[in-house]
């Protein structure tokens, strides 16, 4: 037996968790994307400090509550596949805590921006709220991309016997990451977050700043389009890893076009002035790529099994996986709480739907100075 002909057959919980798994991280693209490029924006758009807050203010009700799916996802990784888990995150842990700290920076940049009225320390933060959202961006695109080629594992003997582990020391698997394919995944998100955050925002403001979101979108946009085509059949195109199924490359084919037609749709919507039609464009575009990558992520999870075959021991849907009673607990579980946490956002987003300009955003009762002549 060849290693492109060994053949898993997992359970169908198991199936059904890689599924929720994909669910969860395409809820996280989908809402996080747009919280991504609206930090991004606050780093260049606007040096107008009400414009400013208007693009804080459209996503500041709901960006926490976004970076619920990545726990959620982080922990149903952890729960239903913990070989997984625990095989992927242990080996690329720089890249881990670089989304970490990406968010940290952020998420302090939003609450600290309004502490003080000096320009210069609102600038600092906005400045610390788009490299925040940048690097989590430009990360995961990267780390993607590289699930897609097939993270090359080893057969290791352990006190616990042979076990399968990352190939290479740390140095040669962090910096083996920044292929060109994969620094194209990192821009490819880059690009795509910003488009979106644009398209979001654009449906969330009136007046001036509208207009010139709309634009902008069509721009990055275009840029986005074109580098989703050279990805999609990049990716396509990789070798087919042990195990793939030939219907789900298939499969992955069809929706990764597709999603290069959705966002060329958002492009053509945004230029119509209709950014509601842009943004699923956009949202629906994102979704459909995440889909293709889950679609090479079965059954071998992202890992090139080859040198492990062998040694009998390969890390895939079927020896990742937590016991079937551990799956089942999880699946009432998510059966009940999921739609709760759905219906929950969804009620968040209708009362904080209204549009936004700077004509709502009231006066500093202490305006904006520069640094140095406070007090």
């Amino acid at each position: 037996m060849t290693p492109l002909d060994y053949v898993v057959e997992p359970s169908l919980l198991q199936v059904v968790w890689l599924v929720l798994v994909a669910v969860l991280w395409i809820g996280y693209f989908f809402l996080e994307g747009f919280d991504y490029g609206v930090g991004m924006l606050l780093g260049f758009f606007t040096s107008d400090e009400k414009e400013r807050r208007v693009l804080v203010n459209t996503i500041g009700p709901v960006w926490d509550g976004n970076e619920v799916w990545l726990l959620t996802a982080g922990g149903a990784m952890f729960a239903a596949f913990s070989g997984w888990y625990a095989t992927l995150f242990s080996a690329l842990y720089l890249p881990l805590l670089l989304v970490v700290l990406g968010l940290i920076l952020r998420g302090v940049a939003f609450e600290y921006r309004g502490k003080r009225p000096e320009a210069s320390w609102k600038r600092r933060w906005d400045l610390a709220a788009a490299i925040g959202s940048f690097l989590p961006s430009l990360v995961f695109g990267v780390g993607f991309a590289n699930l897609l080629g097939g993270v090359a594992l080893a057969p290791y003997e352990t006190a616990f016997g042979t076990v399968p582990l990352m190939a290479g020391d740390f140095v040669t698997r962090f910096f083996g990451l920044f292929w060109p394919f994969d620094l194209l995944g990192g821009v490819l998100f880059v690009a795509l977050f910003l488009t979106h955050g644009a398209v979001f925002a654009a449906l969330k403001t009136k007046g001036d700043i509208h207009g010139r979101l709309e634009a902008f979108a069509v721009k990055t946009g275009a840029v986005t389009t074109v580098l989703l085509l050279v990805f999609v059949v990049w990716a396509n195109l990789h070798p087919r890893l042990p195990g793939q199924s030939a219907t789900l490359r298939t499969v992955a084919w069809v929706v990764g076009l597709a999603s290069v037609a959705l966002v060329a749709l958002a492009v053509w919507m945004a230029r119509q002035g209709r950014e509601g039609v842009a943004f699923l464009g956009t949202g629906l575009g994102t979704v459909l790529l995440v889909v293709m990558f889950f679609c090479h992520f079965y059954p071998g999870l992202g890992f090139d099994n080859t040198a492990t075959i062998p040694a009998g021991v390969p890390l895939d849907l079927t020896t990742a996986s937590s016991s079937p009673m551990t799956l089942q607990i999880m699946t009432v579980a998510a059966v009940v709480l999921v739609p709760v946490v759905v219906l929950y956002q969804g009620w968040s987003y209708r009362v904080f739907r209204r549009r936004l300009s700077t004509s709502n955003i009231p006066d500093d009762a202490h305006p904006p100075v520069a640094a140095g002549t406070a007090g």
